[in-house]
């Protein structure tokens, strides 16, 4: 069984690795049409690539990039800000 881990949280995918990427995919398609329908959202693109990262290496190394690259700015963000309110 795939499982993916959100902060502290873990998520069970279904077994069978079609049906993931069919998922992960269907996921990335409504979340193109969330900024039409108000009903589907945004959030539903970086959803749908964690669940293809489980089955596509190319993803996963995305996937990995840009979470490196947001943890880096959030902490460079973080300690800029603490710079600045302790001088």
């Amino acid at each position: 069984m795939a499982k993916v881990k959100f902060g502290s949280r873990t998520v069970e995918l279904p077994g069978n690795r079609i049906v993931r990427i069919a998922m992960g995919i269907g996921l990335i398609i409504l979340g193109i049409f969330g900024a039409v329908l108000p009903l589907l959202g945004v959030w539903m693109i970086p959803l749908g690539l964690i669940v293809l990262s489980v089955d596509i290496p190319v993803v996963r190394r995305l996937n990995r990039r840009v979470s490196v690259a947001v943890s880096r700015w959030w902490h460079g963000r973080k300690s800029r800000r603490a710079q600045r309110e302790s001088v």
